[in-house]
């Protein structure tokens, strides 16, 4: 095995060419003036397109030659595991080729680019999963979860609201309707005696509603900043840039919600892991290798990955090391952002093993969330199945005998906690 500390491969190619700075700016400035905006037309940019087809799969590779990695991902800590494998050559190591990661903007175009084949390797919010396979009949699988925890709610500074009991009559945003984010969301809303409802920005709310809207991630510390919505419910580090950059404040971690709760897991095609079961094995040995690393070396690996360091994520080092590492604080068990600190919870952490628990609890509480579109398909859908047939533990088991220090919570079992 190579020196993990002197072994790291800048992506070049990824730095020179691939937008970020298009999708967040140098200085990330709030801009004042920029559109007020509304649900209509944004399901296409951040929630699941009503005319997105999903091809159900693609036809047997023909040749013998082990297929090149191609990593699709958005700019969030969600990634780290994926990215870390490449900035360290963790791949390599295990003898895979693999290209530059490829950074996408919004969850509608990494969904469709995994399901035409653009990428073989992608992190995905984990409901995401669960609608290709059982709405539109695409053979993902899960491979292993990409973190727990990194998440939060962030609201306005000056803003009265304090807990959840306080969203009434507020426009909330988040990342996609089938994300974490949005169930316990949801969960602590109803909970809250409020009602989430799906409406334009513009129409009557009532004091009991909380009307919630997509954004993709990048632009949400902006339309705090500006106004434009009262808060917002997000991955790392998009958090961190609102409490640093946009004047937010950091309400409620969802790891003190739902301790270590999956939140993006790592996917690939269920036909291209039939076709390539070696180099499947290879490829996730890397990414549980990352994600040890990453656990491992946090302030590090912060520094890496933001654009002071290699380049993957488009935030400065500040901010990025603020959401990996700043968590069990005066301040913010004050606020009740923190209320257990009890629990084994960091802001995020990294451990790859893919709870079976989680994912029946987690399809459970997806049939009392509000999402635009079609959700028949979760009417009977029933979570045991989902969790044997969704996830593959195949490779992710072999990998943490492999390397078992990179199994972070020490069991392969346990029960779901959640205190909303």
């Amino acid at each position: 095995m190579t020196d993990e500390k002197n072994h790291r491969h800048t992506p070049a190619d990824h730095r020179n060419g691939c937008g970020c700075s298009d999708v967040v700016g140098r200085d990330y400035e709030i801009h004042a003036d920029r559109r007020r905006f509304v649900l209509d037309g944004l399901a296409a940019a951040g929630g699941l397109a009503a005319g997105l087809a999903l091809p159900s799969g693609f036809a047997r590779a023909q040749s013998g030659r082990d297929p090149v990695l191609r990593i699709g991902y958005l700019p969030i800590t969600d990634a780290t595991s994926l990215l870390t494998a490449h900035a360290m050559g963790f791949y390599e190591d295990e003898g895979v080729e693999v290209e530059a990661p490829e950074l996408i903007r919004s969850w509608s175009a990494l969904v469709e680019g995994f399901a035409r084949d653009r990428f073989n390797l992608v992190h995905l919010l984990k409901p995401i999963p669960v609608w290709m396979r059982y709405n539109n009949d695409f053979p993902v699988k899960i491979m292993a979860w990409a973190h727990v925890n990194g998440s939060g709610l962030v609201v306005g500074g000056r803003s009265d609201i304090q807990s959840f009991a306080d969203l009434g009559g507020t426009q909330i945003a988040v990342p996609y309707w089938y994300s974490v984010h949005n169930t316990l969301l949801q969960m602590a809303l109803r909970q809250a005696g409020l009602e989430p409802v799906i409406q334009a920005q513009d129409a009557p709310l009532g004091p009991r509603q909380v009307n919630l809207l997509i954004l993709p991630p990048p632009e949400m510390p902006a339309s705090l900043g500006a106004g434009q919505i009262d808060g917002y419910i997000v991955a790392e580090p998009f958090n961190a840039a609102g409490e640093l950059l946009a004047g937010g404040r950091l309400m409620r971690f969802t790891g003190d919600m739902w301790e270590n709760h999956p939140c993006c897991v790592v996917c690939m095609n269920e036909n291209r892991v039939a076709d390539n079961p070696q180099w499947t094995q290879r490829v996730i040995n890397a990414v549980v290798r990352g994600a040890h690393y990453a656990q491992t070396h946090k302030a590090e690996v912060a520094g890496m990955l933001s654009r002071d360091g290699d380049g993957y994520l488009p935030m400065p080092a500040e901010v990025v090391r603020r959401a990996m590492t700043h968590y069990d604080t005066p301040a913010y068990r004050d606020r009740g952002a923190v209320q257990h600190p009890d629990w084994s919870t960091g802001r995020i952490d990294f451990s790859p093993y893919p709870y079976p628990s989680a994912t029946k609890r987690l399809v459970r509480e997806m049939n009392s969330t509000l999402v635009e579109g079609d959700r028949t398909f979760l009417n009977g859908l029933d979570p045991d199945f989902v969790a044997s047939d969704l996830v593959d533990y195949r490779f992710i088991d072999k990998a943490l005998n492999q390397y078992p220090q990179a199994n972070y919570l020490g069991t392969r079992t346990r029960e779901e906690r959640l205190s909303l």
